[in-house]
């Protein structure tokens, strides 16, 4: 499992942009400045979408005023993170990011497999934080959980 000072592994992943879906090496979304990155286990899933990302959209205001860079992540598919963004009203800033074939979940050894419940490989519920391309911080859930890698948490965790 990745850990702090550890460099984010380089993995190519679609984001969402105004332009529609794009491909891009995570040293090149995450390599300069300070991000936080946020990981969920899908996208339209309740947790997910009632309070994790909706908590990242309240408080994106407050890492950008920290100068913090903030991006979501989900072992979905581009389509469906870009009809998630839609469908949350996601400022324009908050990156989507898709991973997925789980390539940089895997790198990061954040992954459970979730095909009893019909859903194959996804990420665990985590929030990193980056800084010029090095983890300083790795905030996982437990299963069941959601306390650590609230953007409330994430907050503090900047200090």
């Amino acid at each position: 499992m990745i850990q702090p000072g550890d460099r984010l592994p380089e993995v190519v992943v679609q984001h969402i942009t105004d332009k529609g879906i794009e491909k891009a090496d995570t040293h090149a979304l995450f390599g300069t400045g300070r991000t936080v990155i946020f990981a969920v286990p899908g996208a339209f899933t309740p947790t997910c979408s009632e309070r994790h990302l909706p908590g990242f959209v309240e408080k994106f205001e407050d890492f950008r005023a920290k100068g913090v860079r903030v991006a979501c992540m989900a072992v979905n598919d581009p389509f469906v993170m870009q009809a998630w963004l839609r469908s949350q009203a996601v400022p324009e800033g908050l990156q989507m990011v898709a991973d997925g074939n789980a390539e940089l979940t895997r790198e990061l050894g954040l992954q459970f497999d979730a095909s009893a419940y019909g859903m194959g490989i996804r990420s665990k519920r985590f929030a990193l934080i980056v800084e010029d391309g090095v983890v300083t911080d790795v905030q996982v859930e437990a299963p069941g959980e959601f306390r650590v890698s609230t953007a409330e948490n994430m907050l503090a965790q900047l200090g």
